[in-house]
């Protein structure tokens, strides 16, 4: 095989690209998945977090309900804060080797990984919805009680629905943070697309050209979600132009004697 010249970047670009292409697509396939399951988790267990930190306690509470709800809160708090205030790389150790150590359990690294990925989110995201939660006007939470609603009925039929819409584009940021943060857990042997580029670069001790398409391709992956996300949040918008209601049928029960609203487009 006839090896580029020491200065033909582009000639060993291509080299490694027909040499390693396939292992590439496959690491970037594994981060992918960890990216896109990770942050799927970590979003359920946020937004289960964050309600849980806006659970109310009843002035007239018995001690054992107060004590139990500061338990809960106290828990967590530290969740959040142990793993918002720690390095994804040392939980990936921590998580992966320590199961071994105390546990005796045999975790696969990508399990390892998905694992971490997980509640690492789900920390940020707990706090994410909890802003979100709070951005949301109390007048509505007190109206649903109004009518009847518990705290898990409004949530979920008022409030959630408005907070999902307004933390969209933090999940959207979360989702491109993991594709990058992965990467990290090539200290546990995942082999995502970091832990491919740099077994591909040790074959030539070629590593500016392998990492160049390392880049390339974490810009193509992050660039399309980001676009795929904008999408997503414009049809959420729904369309800028609308029609008022131009007759109510309610207006006689018969349907056949509409009420005419003068209704305009805007």
């Amino acid at each position: 095989m006839n090896l580029p010249s020491d200065n033909d970047f582009f000639g060993w670009v291509f080299l490694i690209l027909h040499k390693y292409g396939a292992i590439f697509l496959h690491g970037a396939g594994v981060t992918l998945q960890l990216a896109l399951v990770g942050t799927l988790i970590g979003c359920v267990i946020g937004l289960l977090v964050g309600v849980l930190r806006t659970l109310p306690i009843r002035k007239n509470a018995n001690l054992f309900a107060k004590i139990g709800h500061g338990l809960l809160q106290f828990i967590l708090a530290a969740y959040i804060e142990i793993f918002r205030g720690t390095p994804m790389i040392v939980q990936a150790m921590v998580v992966y080797f320590g199961s071994m150590q105390l546990f005796k359990m045999d975790m696969s690294p990508m399990f390892a990984g998905f694992f971490v990925v997980s509640i690492n989110t789900g920390a940020y995201m707990a706090e994410t919805v909890r802003g979100g939660i709070g951005s949301i006007d109390i007048g509505q939470t007190e109206g649903a009680k109004a009518i009847g609603m518990s705290h898990w009925q409004a949530m979920a039929y008022v409030v959630m629905p408005q907070t999902l819409r307004n933390i969209l584009p933090q999940i959207g940021n979360n989702l491109i943070i993991n594709i990058k943060d992965t990467s990290v857990l090539n200290v546990i042997q995942v082999t995502e697309l970091y832990f491919s580029g740099n077994s591909a670069a040790g074959a030539f001790m070629r590593y500016f050209e392998v990492f160049f398409i390392i880049c390339i391709i974490y810009f193509i992956m992050t660039f399309t979600c980001s676009r795929l996300l904008r999408w997503i949040e414009h049809k959420i918008d729904g369309s800028s132009y609308y029609s008022l209601v131009k007759s109510d049928m309610m207006a006689d029960p018969t349907g056949h004697n509409p009420v005419h609203l003068g209704g305009e487009k805007i």
